[in-house]
């Protein structure tokens, strides 16, 4: 084979492995629910940054020791970096989702991917409070004030009924949330992709 032949041949398998483009009525589907989306992720930016001004106001107006304010105004701050963290991937999730490279069948199933990659992150947000939940609750039972102080043995029975109720409360809040405000409309998305399959 030489030089010329080989080089159709690269060309060939090129014109072969083009990405097909989405037609604009496809993108228009596509489209509306990446902007409910959006949409969701902004208003949860905006009602987390709210609420973590609420929870410091609340520190800094409440009438309770210095010891006992200091310690939650460190968990809070310390949560606030927490979140921080995970907000971070879900900005860039929230870029890629107006990314004008969404008119590919390939840029969609990597959206997808993201999205799938952003629901563990999501998840794992949610988990990481469980220390946090730990410690305030430590923090609370040892400084409020009890006519008779509590036994080894309710405190450690009310420290785990506490968190495993909370746990589970903090789980299903979580799934319940996430659910309502982005796997349905990943869902769309999905059946989107499914249909420009065939």
């Amino acid at each position: 084979m030489n030089i010329d032949e080989l080089k159709n041949t690269w060309n060939e398998d090129d014109a072969l492995e083009e990405t097909p483009k989405i037609s604009i009525e496809q993108r228009n589907k596509i489209h509306l629910p990446l902007e409910k989306m959006r949409k969701n992720m902004r208003m949860e930016a905006w009602s987390t940054i709210g609420i973590f001004i609420f929870a410091f106001g609340l520190i800094a107006l409440c009438e309770a020791p210095f010891k006992f304010k200091f310690y939650i105004a460190i968990l809070v701050a310390s949560m606030v970096f927490v979140t921080v963290f995970f907000f971070s991937k879900f900005f860039k999730l929230y870029k890629d989702m107006s990314n004008p490279v969404l008119n590919t069948y390939e840029g969609l199933v990597e959206l997808l991917h993201q999205f799938n990659l952003n629901k563990q992150y999501y998840f794992s947000f949610y988990v990481a409070f469980a220390p946090f939940l730990v410690c305030e609750l430590i923090i609370v039972l040892e400084f409020i004030p009890y006519a008779k102080p509590l036994t080894d043995l309710q405190t450690a029975l009310t420290i785990i009924i506490t968190l495993l109720v909370a746990l589970f409360g903090l789980f299903i809040m979580g799934r319940w949330w996430f659910e309502k405000f982005y796997g349905r409309y990943i869902k769309q998305v999905e059946n989107l992709i499914e249909q420009l399959k065939k």
